[in-house]
C-alpha cells in the first residue's frame, strides 16, 4: 500500500507541476509579439483598370469624288501637319483651272480695250467741247451762224455720252474680271481638294482604301490620331474615387511592360459614371508617352490621392470585428497587452488600414496576432512587423 500511495503522490505531483507550468505559460509568462512600425509620408493610392486610348481620333477622306491615284502614308507612319497623304486623279480639274485662268486673261484684255476706248472718248469730248465753246463766242459776235454753233453743241453732247458709255464699259470689264477670278479661285480650291493633307501632327492607325479605287466624297481613307492626346481611360470603383481630382499624380503599368511604371497625372474625370458597374471613368495623361504604344492595350493605374505624414498602419488580419471603418486592435502599453476599439481612415492597396482615432498615445499596435493574448498580460516586443 505504501508503494502505491507513493506512486499516486508522485503522479499527482507531476500533474501539479504540469498544471502550474501551463498556468504560468498561459497567464504568467510574457508573450512575444511584434508591433507595427511608425511610418512617414505614406502615399494612399487608388487602383483602376483601363485601356490606352487617343482623345483626338479622325477618319479623313477627300471632299470631292474621284479615283485614288497616289498613296503616300501607311499604318504606323508619323506625319506632320500639312503632309500630303494621298491624291486623286486631277487632270480634268486641272483643265478647268486652266480654262478659268484664260477667262481671267480675256477679262483683263477687255478692261484694257475699254480703258483705251475711254481715253479716246475723253479726247473726242475735249475737242468737241473746245469747238463748241469757240462757236458760241463767234455767234455772239455774228461771226458764225447759229446753226453752226448748235451743231458744235450737239457734237459736244454726243462725245460726252460716248465718255459715259466708255466708263460703263470699264465697270463691266472690271466686274467680269472679278467674276472670272472668283471662278478661278473656286476651281483652284476644288483642285486642292484632290490632295488629302494631314490636319495636324498625326499618326496613321488605319488605311482603308488602296490605289485605283473610285471614292465618293467624304469616304474615309485613313484613320489618324494625335499622339499628344494619347492617355489611359481607366475605370475606378466609385467607393474609392472620392478623393481623385484633376492634376493628381498617377503611375501607369502597361500589360506588355509589367516591370515598368510610367508617370502621369489625372487629366479628366468624366461627370457620368457607369450605372451598371458603379465605376467612374478617369483619364490619365502620360508625362512622357512611350515610344511604342498600342491603342486598346490594357493598363493598370495607381492614382495617388493623399500622403499620410506619420500614420499608424494596421494589417487587416490584425483587426478584430472590422466593419464600417471600425474594429478592435491589440496594443502594447507599458509592457502589457490591452484592447481598444478604434476608427480607421484610409485603406492602402496592400490591405493595411490607417488608424484615425481611438488609439492612446504611445500605444503600439500588435501585428500579427499570436495565440494567448489576454488583456493585462506581460509582453516582450520582439520586433517590428513588416
Amino acid at each position: 500500500m505504501t508503494a502505491k500511495r507513493l506512486g499516486a503522490a508522485g503522479l499527482a505531483a507531476v500533474i501539479g507541476v504540469i498544471l502550474l507550468a501551463g498556468v504560468w505559460s498561459m497567464f504568467l509568462r510574457s508573450v512575444k509579439v511584434q508591433v507595427v512600425a511608425l511610418q512617414r509620408d505614406v502615399p494612399v493610392e487608388v487602383f483602376g483598370l483601363g485601356t490606352v486610348e487617343a482623345r483626338v481620333t479622325s477618319k479623313v477622306g477627300f471632299k470631292v469624288s474621284g479615283v485614288l491615284l497616289d498613296l503616300r502614308a501607311d499604318v504606323g507612319d508619323r506625319v506632320a501637319k500639312g503632309t500630303v497623304l494621298a491624291r486623286l486623279d486631277d487632270r480634268e480639274q486641272s483643265a478647268r483651272v486652266a480654262r478659268t485662268a484664260a477667262a481671267v486673261q480675256l477679262s483683263e484684255a477687255s478692261l484694257q480695250k475699254a480703258s483705251a476706248g475711254l481715253e479716246k472718248a475723253q479726247a473726242n469730248y475735249a475737242n468737241a467741247k473746245t469747238i463748241s465753246e469757240r462757236r458760241q463766242k463767234l455767234v455772239q459776235s455774228s461771226t458764225t451762224s447759229v446753226e453752226s454753233a448748235d451743231a458744235a453743241k450737239t457734237a459736244e453732247d454726243t462725245t460726252r455720252a460716248d465718255v459715259d458709255l466708255a466708263s460703263s464699259d470699264i465697270a463691266v470689264a472690271r466686274a467680269a474680271i472679278n467674276d472670272a477670278k472668283a471662278q478661278q479661285q473656286q476651281e483652284a480650291a476644288t483642285l486642292a481638294f484632290h490632295a488629302l493633307l494631314a490636319p495636324y501632327d498625326a499618326m496613321v492607325t488605319a488605311r482603308s482604301k488602296e490605289l485605283g479605287v473610285a471614292l465618293a466624297a467624304g469616304e474615309p481613307v485613313f484613320t489618324l490620331i494625335d499622339p499628344k492626346t494619347v492617355w489611359v481611360l481607366a475605370f475606378i470603383d466609385e467607393s474609392k474615387s472620392g478623393e481623385i481630382a484633376v492634376g493628381k499624380r498617377a503611375d501607369i503599368v502597361l500589360r506588355s511592360r509589367p516591370n515598368e511604371r510610367f508617370h502621369g497625372q489625372v487629366a479628366r474625370i468624366e461627370p457620368e459614371s457607369d450605372r451598371v458597374n458603379e465605376e467612374r471613368r478617369v483619364a490619365i495623361a502620360f508625362d512622357k508617352l512611350p515610344d511604342n504604344f498600342h491603342l486598346g492595350e490594357q493598363a493598370e493605374v495607381y492614382i495617388t490621392t493623399v500622403h499620410l505624414p506619420q500614420p499608424t498602419l494596421v494589417p487587416e488580419a490584425a483587426i478584430i470585428g472590422l466593419g464600417k471603418n471600425r474594429g478592435t486592435v491589440w496594443t502594447v502599453e507599458d509592457g502589457r497587452l490591452q484592447q481598444h476599439d478604434v476608427t480607421f481612415g484610409h485603406r492602402l492597396l496592400d490591405g493595411r488600414y490607417e488608424v484615425a482615432g481611438g488609439l492612446p498615445d504611445n500605444a503600439q499596435v500588435v501585428a500579427p496576432l499570436p495565440s494567448g493574448l489576454r488583456a493585462g498580460r506581460a509582453v516582450a516586443v520582439q520586433g517590428l512587423a513588416k
